[in-house]
């Protein structure tokens, strides 16, 4: 019998609803699988007498038979997000004890469909990283078995340091820990440059980042305005359709938020590919590519064809200049966001002299190397003599890629079918102490997409040599994430749902 923590989203939505089990007994078996998972560092706040409240209401709501789609489900909240009375740090120290007395918009519809919190997820600092080993909670580790280890070796590293055991991706890696080791049924996540898609990736799991847009950023702490969405990782394609149609939907209070109506994503589910155009970008095959990555693609390439789909080579000319346009465009705007952490209003506080020493203490003790990094590269980008040189080129780039993909799709390509990430998941440490440069190419097949401003999504598309998954990436037309969840179901079907090994950790 299948535990209850291990069900789907939507099989344990079904099963609440038939009344074969309670919302009550549902959030006991994941508070129950988060305490015997703690090694993995997956929360950072547990918050079980708030949940089980939460699902003794959707118990009473349902037999009264006013259960909302999300109705006793238990989800967990990536730390980015506002959650009223709740800690929400972003998992930097210069928040320390900063508990909001606001909900997100995105957390606020969860709750408004009877969804269930179990806490908080942990994250890179501020959002910013590709591997969740910069939060001051120190970092997740993944799930997944690294190669070659016994699962004595890794319990020993999981109650220690961690080095060697595998990074879940970042900066959304508590949330595709969590949803990977069955401790949440789906969880909330954000995509700046890939942050939901390349964990997804990395942990077998399914991510989207919806079109720029159709979340509501408001009560999400920003890291650059321009390319931060909120999106939802869970363990299937069906899942992650059930929870944006309730995370989507205008809200007034975000003026970038788009009012338009939200469709049923999981409608889209089974419709055919046939006619549909797939197409391939000749940009994507990078230097120094992997075989099992351009196999992985060839495999889901003919996914699509068997589908019914007609495969179609495209050009995106302007790639090559993402990645380097995004590592001006978001640090710019962090330095500019994060400029409100002072030690003034809340946070952390250091003592100087004067207000100037206050800030620079405050400000050295609160946020950690890799935010200090990217806010010296955003103020240098932004300072007079650079701005054009710099920001301003980086902008003009975006636009030519953001052109690119408008040119594809109005000859008629319907989808655009890459791979997520340039390899398996690599090991905690293995890449911290390199040039960050490096760190940064993980991201080299996502940022296309924030950039101009798209829906993508994540599927896995199999395993690696070492039995690690790999995935997919769909990208769509604006607000088009219907076709991404129908083409994402066929590459689920065909490729079949990755399966977790023992836990390790237990």
């Amino acid at each position: 019998m299948t535990a209850l923590n291990e069900l789907t989203l939507a099989e344990a939505r079904d099963k609440l609803a038939a009344r074969e089990i309670s919302a009550t007994e549902l959030t006991r078996a994941h508070i129950d699988a988060i305490e015997k998972a703690r090694a993995l560092n997956a929360y950072i706040a547990e918050t079980p007498d708030h949940a089980i409240t939460m699902a003794r209401q959707s118990d009473e709501r349902i037999a009264r038979g006013e259960a909302g789609p999300l109705e006793g489900l238990p989800l967990g909240v990536k730390d980015l997000y506002a959650t009223n009375g709740a800690h929400t740090q972003a998992c930097s120290r210069i928040l320390e004890g900063f508990k909001p007395v606001y909900e997100s918009t995105v957390t606020a519809n969860l709750w408004r469909d009877g969804a269930v919190m179990l806490g908080k997820l942990n994250m890179d600092e501020f959002a910013m990283g590709s591997s969740n080993e910069t939060s001051c909670y120190g970092p997740v580790a993944s799930p997944w078995l690294p190669p070659g280890w016994s699962q004595e070796q890794a319990r020993a590293a999981g109650a220690g340091d961690k080095k060697g055991l595998l990074v879940p991706g970042g900066s959304s890696g508590g949330s595709a820990a969590a949803v990977a080791a069955h401790l949440c049924l789906g969880a909330t996540a954000s995509d700046t440059g890939g942050s939901i898609r390349q964990p997804a990736a990395f942990t077998g799991t399914v991510g989207i980042k919806p079109t720029y847009g159709r979340c509501s950023r408001w009560g999400m702490v920003a890291f650059a305005s321009s390319l931060d969405q909120a999106g939802p990782i869970a363990r299937t394609v069906r899942d992650c359709a059930i929870m944006l149609r309730s995370m989507a939907g205008y809200d007034p209070k975000d003026a970038t938020c788009v009012d338009m109506p939200t469709p049923d994503y999981e409608k889209a589910l089974g419709a055919s590919l046939k006619g549909r155009r797939i197409g391939i970008p000749k940009e994507y095959r990078v230097d120094g590519m992997s075989e099992e990555i351009d196999a992985l693609w060839r495999k889901g390439i003919d996914f699509m064809r068997d589908a019914g789909a007609e495969i179609v080579d495209i050009s995106l000319p302007h790639t090559k200049y993402a990645l380097p346009a995004y590592y001006i465009v978001a640090p710019a705007e962090a330095s500019s966001n994060l400029a409100r952490y002072d030690g003034v209003r809340y946070g952390l506080r250091e003592q100087g002299r004067d207000i100037v020493e206050m800030y620079e203490k405050t400000r050295a003790k609160g946020f950690g190397p890799e935010v200090r990094r990217r806010v010296l590269i955003g103020t240098y980008v932004l300072s007079a003599g650079y701005y054009d040189a710099y920001y301003v080129r980086a902008q003009k780039i975006r636009t030519l890629i953001r052109r690119d993909f408008e040119t594809a799709f109005h000859a008629g390509v319907d989808a655009i079918l890459t791979p997520a990430t340039p390899s398996a998941a690599f090991g905690i440490g293995e890449k911290t102490s390199a040039d960050p440069v490096e760190m940064y190419l993980n991201d080299v097949f996502t940022v296309t997409v924030n950039m101009a401003g798209l829906p993508g999504l994540a599927v896995p598309g199999g395993l690696s040599r070492d039995g690690l998954p790999l995935g997919l990436q769909l990208i769509g037309r604006p607000f088009d994430e219907e076709t991404l969840f129908s083409a994402a179901h066929v590459i689920e079907q065909s490729a079949g749902r990755v399966q977790l090994p023992a836990s390790w950790w237990a």
